[in-house]
């Protein structure tokens, strides 16, 4: 890669440039004005000023206005170069002003000239075009993002074409992750995007150059995965960027103290993390400060002030110290290659590694470990970063973590609040210079001004502090939110009102007008969008439902078909009146617009089900689960649905339309399996879906892990609805897969290996079953019958005895008692005398010691004592002659 792309890229200018300097002197000072952060020197530049011409700009939209010329330079490699450099500047000029700060120095009409108006175009009009055009797969873009205009610019420049710049494809992912925080929703992006960056990774993979570049587009490849929620694609992308950085890190325990008034040292969680060796440069130099302390005194963070350092507020708590105290010199694990880091004092990490620590904290809900850190295991990891700050972007980016993590708990929510107020509150200020707030940007998911002062204001929203919430959402002018302040409120009618007044233009959004020049006509009616005028008809068809269906079919046709949450609203409408038919076709027009939605396919699939359309509840349930795979209902319900199919082929092949059917159904009992398996993962506590599963495994033949799902049934149900948690047909089927095959020492080894649904395999499963889960909690003639059979085949003649004998108690006979009179009743209990006597001249004289016939006379005496009422009956002779019999063995 040439070295003055990699110096874009790095946003650092390496000082063995000089050659290039000479070389190409014109367009390296503008390369380098750019990573020095003096966007107006370039985007006024002569090159600017020719490639910035536009012909009709207020009649055309942007892509049509420009033409894109640069006459002065006939090299095509040097050309392509000074259009990427200008479209850096545009987007980090963009940047500034909507995330970093300070207060960017030049504005859109300053940079384009319109050869058909040569008066000034004002910037007003300009941010309203781009922001038009930013709107994206049906979701508006935020409109009062300052200078919208560079972005779109930056935007149509990186679409050109392009044959020398390798880095090209890059500078289109950072412009794509920017314009996705702008929308609403995430939308996706074509799939080639992906291909072409594969293929850049494996250009700079393959290259003898930088290592931290292609961590920097790993790390970059995983924040793009995040936005679309895809967290177990974007933590492998992460881990992936800390193995091509050469960062070591390591989670662990270390004895330490997290109160004041803690007496015993307890383990506590540690994060060692150590950086590759790299060579000195400017930017890598470690202040002396910053140095690892070797005194082993825990360094405060709140105190060290660093005029150019985002505020690091103290906790201030009367029980918990500021950070954990760690008294121990080494961690718990001494095998680590990283045992050798002392917790106190660990040494300071590149800014790099310090990117892949948070961009590793970004789920901060997370729960499943399948999907990264969880939300327990991510504090060691901010406090490491913070622990050494290096970069005012990434030290803000570990408050707002420490923020959102500390906002659960009551003894640290306090600081969480006031110290998101202190990162809202720095961004305009100059404390710190433009090229070290913008050197590491992209590699870390800093949010921009507006959205960090909407999680300032619902975070008050939390806490309960609704009327500071509602003022800075209509500053904001995020009217969705100010419309959910009022029904928290209870006054549906202020909702109302604010949203009409908007619509019908006696509501101005007055903030913008000040914010945006004195130039701007008053009369705003008519200047909303289109796609943000479709999004106010849908929140005034969330809050009048009897006009809903109207207000969401304006909705759809002002936006000129292309409002997907038109659709989802007017689909979901539709669901809850039970209108299934009229769902489908507005959810299909939904999900078209965007498919990531995956609440969208699942009501799609449910309205499918409701019509007993299988095939199409299939394929939305399918998509649900690849959106996201944690989704334990829609796995189940996929499963149904393949049940569904089954079962309709079964009638099918029955009525001889289909004679191929047979091997498609139990491929279709296949896949239901699986998708309950993977469910079952999610919702680990779901006794129906576990139900669901133990059918399904026994029908496809997987009896083992139908083992599996009655154990978690019965651990489940039992206290609640005792032996009806047990399916005695299954156990039963269980029971007789084991005993089918002969009980000899032969092959036992191999069939355990071979065949674990089956025989010796299956037994081990079963036994534990009914030691372990099913005996020690219910009981029943069934089970008991179940288990005297298996004892049975293994030979284990006394406890056989045992299980039956405990059959004969629970059973009809040994619960009978004095006094009833259903004859029906007392012969069943007389048939099951008669069995367990057979049982007991069968093993009794098996089982070493036991005096059986004794047994057996005290049973039938018992229960004949219990049944005289019944000496009238026929039977009663079969109980004489059973007493008779058992005097003349003796």
């Amino acid at each position: 890669m040439d070295a003055l792309e990699s110096s874009l890229l790095n946003g650092t200018w390496d000082s063995k440039l000089h050659t290039e300097l000479e070389q190409r002197s014109a367009t390296a000072m503008l390369a380098k004005d750019v990573i020095d952060g003096k966007f107006r020197e370039v985007l006024t530049s002569s090159w600017a000023r020719a490639f910035f011409r536009s012909s009709g700009l207020q009649d055309k939209s942007y892509e049509e206005s420009f033409s894109w010329q640069l006459p002065s330079v006939t090299d095509e490699v040097e050309r392509e170069f000074i259009q990427v450099i200008l479209a850096v500047a545009s987007l980090h000029a963009f940047i500034q002003a909507n995330w970093t700060g300070p207060d960017l120095n030049i504005k859109p009409s300053e940079v384009i000239v319109d050869v058909m108006n040569p008066a000034l175009i004002s910037d007003e009009v300009l941010d309203m075009k781009a922001v038009t055009e930013l709107a994206y797969g049906g979701e508006p873009a935020y409109h009062l993002a300052q200078h919208a205009t560079f972005l779109r610019l930056a935007q149509l420049i990186f679409a050109l074409p392009y044959h020398h710049c390798i880095s090209i494809d890059w500078w289109r992912l950072r412009t794509t992750i920017i314009h996705e925080q702008l929308l609403d929703e995430a939308v996706p992006l074509p799939t080639d995007a992906h291909d072409s960056l594969g293929s850049l990774l494996q250009t700079l993979t393959g290259d003898t150059g930088d290592r931290d570049l292609v961590g920097r587009l790993q790390l970059e490849q995983g924040r793009l995965e995040h936005i679309f929620c895809h967290d177990k694609v974007a933590s492998d992308r992460f881990v992936q960027a800390a193995r091509a950085a050469g960062l070591q890190y390591e989670l662990t325990g270390a004895l330490g103290r997290r109160t004041k008034f803690q007496q015993n040292d307890l383990s506590q969680l540690v994060l060692l993390a150590e950086s590759r060796k790299r060579d000195d440069s400017p930017a890598e130099a470690i202040a002396p400060n910053e140095l690892a302390d070797q005194s082993r005194t825990p360094v405060n963070v709140s105190i060290m002030t660093d005029p150019n350092l985002p505020v690091t507020l103290e906790l201030n708590d009367d029980t918990l110290l500021e950070q954990t105290i760690f008294t121990s010199s080494a961690p718990s694990s001494t095998t680590s290659q990283l045992s050798h880091l002392d917790p106190v004092s660990q040494p300071p990490l590149h800014p790099l590694d310090q990117c892949i620590l948070l961009s590793l904290c970004l789920n901060v809900r997370n729960t499943s470990p399948s999907h990264g850190l969880t939300s327990e295991q991510m504090s060691p990891y901010v406090a490491r970063v913070i622990s050494h700050p290096r970069n005012w972007s990434i030290h803000t980016m570990a408050l707002l973590l420490r923020s959102r993590l500390e906002s659960t708990r009551t003894r640290t929510v306090e600081r969480s609040v006031l110290q998101l107020q202190a990162l809202v509150d720095q961004m305009p200020t100059a404390d710190s210079p433009l090229p070290e707030r913008l050197l590491y940007f992209h590699s870390i998911p800093l949010p921009s001004k507006w959205e960090m002062e909407r999680e300032l204001a619902l975070r008050f929203l939390t806490l309960g502090v609704v009327k500071s919430a509602l003022e800075i959402f209509e500053r904001l002018e995020m009217w969705e939110e100010v419309v959910k302040c009022w029904e928290s409120m209870e006054r549906t009618d202020k909702a109302v009102a604010v949203v009409r007044d908007l619509l019908e233009g006696r509501k101005e959004e007055a903030e913008s007008v000040i914010s945006r020049g004195k130039d701007l006509p008053s009369p705003r009616r008519g200047k909303l969008d289109s796609v943000r005028q479709a999004k106010l008809w849908c929140l005034l068809g969330d809050l009048e439902p009897d006009n809903a269906v109207e207000h969401y079919e304006r909705a759809w046709a002002l936006s000129k078909e292309t409002s997907g949450r038109a659709m989802r609203s007017l689909g979901g409408y539709y669901f809850a009146r039970g209108e299934f038919e009229k769902v489908i076709p507005c959810l299909q027009r939904a999900v078209k617009i965007n498919p990531l939605l995956s609440r969208s396919w699942f009501i799609l699939g449910c309205a499918y089900i409701r019509l007993e359309n299988w095939e199409g509840a299939r394929d939305s349930f399918s998509r649900c689960v690849s959106i996201d795979d944690e989704d334990g209902e829609s796995w189940n319900n996929l499963a149904s649905m393949y049940l569904r199919l089954d079962s309709s082929q079964n009638i099918s092949e029955s009525n001889g339309e289909d004679r191929h059917s047979k091997p498609k159904s139990f491929s279709n009992r296949m896949l239901a399996f699986r998708a309950l398996k993977q469910g079952l993962k999610y919702s680990y506590d779901n006794w129906r879906m576990w139900t669901n599963y133990m059918i399904v495994a026994v029908d496809v033949g997987e009896l083992s892990e139908a083992c599996r799902a009655m154990t978690r049934i019965v651990e489940e149900r039992s206290a609640k609805i005792g032996a009806e948690c047990v399916d005695e047909e299954v156990l039963e089927r269980l029971v007789n897969a084991v005993t089918r095959v002969p009980a000899g020492d032969d092959d036992r080894g191999r069939d355990a290996v071979n065949n674990p649904s089956e025989g010796h395999g299956l037994l081990r499963r079963v036994l534990e079953l009914f030691d372990r889960t099913i005996l020690p909690r219910v009981s029943s003639p069934r089970i008991f019958r179940a288990y005297a059979r298996l004892l049975t085949w293994q030979s284990r003649w006394e406890d056989a005895l045992k299980a039956h004998l405990d059959w004969y108690r629970c059973g009809v006979a040994g619960t009978f008692e004095k006094g009833e009179t259903d004859v029906e009743r007392w012969r069943d209990a007389v048939s099951e005398v008669e069995e367990v006597m057979d049982v007991l001249r069968n093993f009794g004289p098996r089982v070493q010691g036991m005096n059986w016939k004794h047994q057996g006379r005290s049973i039938v005496r018992t229960f004949m004592g219990r049944s005289k009422e019944f000496e009238d009956e026929p039977e009663w002779s079969r109980l004489i002659e059973l007493q008779n019999e058992l005097r003349t063995e003796e």
